[in-house]
């Protein structure tokens, strides 16, 4: 669908807490905002704050010239892209398809190549901030493309974003620096995990280890984030174990070509692979803790 000299539409495939938030700040910032997802309940509850629910992909992908794609990994954006009632048929030569998915940079400018086959522009751009930032609109992107796909995405980019980061031209590059930024969050979370359950153990109480840590140098955003999660005792997921099993495991593979070694993250990997194996995958990534021996662990405190 060629925008011409209307105003190009917006689309969003997936509505988990990351793509309903930018779904919504999309829809704040006065777009109308077309959705997909697997769930159709989740489509149609979008709907009924003022968006437009589809039923399938190919439906959505006709109607729009940005298709913002939110899912977990490279083999759900493939199925949004190249499975049954996909959008690859159906999405116009020069609209835009923006992929937000943690995936292989590699396989990120194949992508790429395989829609510019089709005239159709690509945005490499992972996303990071979380579901409170995405429904906030301030979300950190970082992002890859031609100047032929930024000239049309770029008005959606701000909408949900406080900050786009611009890497170049080149498919990939939006994706490495997002392995990059994984590298550190799962190295942050396992060694803030390390650090409270020793303390735990050598019998100081979770509060004040919690309290001391963030006011000192030994802090970081992740340490003070996750280890929250750990003193309320609630393990919900905002982001789970099982998806730093997959964005580590994406990491060491980005650097095995190289023979770059990655000491830190293979061994956090490890230890969330050990949190996976022992039941916790689906838990909060803060559940790494719960791998190590011998300390009693916070229990949940009910909000009143």
């Amino acid at each position: 669908m060629s925008a011409g000299n209307r105003s190009p539409q917006v689309g969003v495939v997936g509505l988990g807490s990351m793509g309903l938030g930018m779904a919504r700040s999309l829809r704040a910032a006065g777009y109308d905002v077309g959705v997909f997802d697997v769930r159709p309940e989740a489509a149609d509850a979008f709907a009924a704050e003022g968006g437009t629910a589809y039923e399938t992909v190919a439906k959505l992908a006709a109607v729009t010239d940005v298709l913002i794609s939110v899912v977990v990994n490279a083999a759900q954006t493939e199925s949004v892209l190249f499975g049954d009632d996909g959008a690859i048929d159906h999405l116009a030569p020069g609209s835009v398809f923006v992929m937000c998915s943690t995936v292989d940079p590699q396989w990120s400018a194949s992508l790429a190549g395989s829609l510019a086959e089709r005239g159709i522009h690509y945005l490499d751009a992972p996303i990071s901030g979380g579901a409170v930032k995405a429904a906030a609109g301030q979300l950190t992107m970082m992002t890859s493309g031609s100047p032929e796909a930024y000239a049309l995405a770029d008005p959606f980019l701000e909408a949900m974003s406080e900050a786009v980061y611009r890497l170049g031209d080149q498919p990939g590059m939006g994706s490495t620096i997002k392995i990059v930024n994984q590298l550190l969050a799962g190295v942050h979370i396992a060694a803030a995990a390390e650090a409270m359950a020793f303390g735990i153990r050598s019998g100081l109480p979770a509060d004040a280890i919690y309290q001391v840590i963030t006011h000192s140098a030994g802090n970081s955003w992740m340490f003070e984030n996750r280890m929250a999660h750990v003193l309320s005792g609630d393990y919900s997921p905002h982001s789970a174990v099982d998806i730093f099993v997959k964005d580590l495991g994406l990491v060491l593979d980005a650097a095995r070509p190289t023979v770059f070694p990655l000491p830190l993250a293979a061994a956090a990997h490890q230890q969330f692979l050990r949190a996976s194996a022992a039941g916790h995958g689906r838990e909060d990534d803060s559940a790494v803790i719960k791998t190590f021996p011998g300390i009693d662990l916070p229990a949940r405190t009910e909000e009143l």
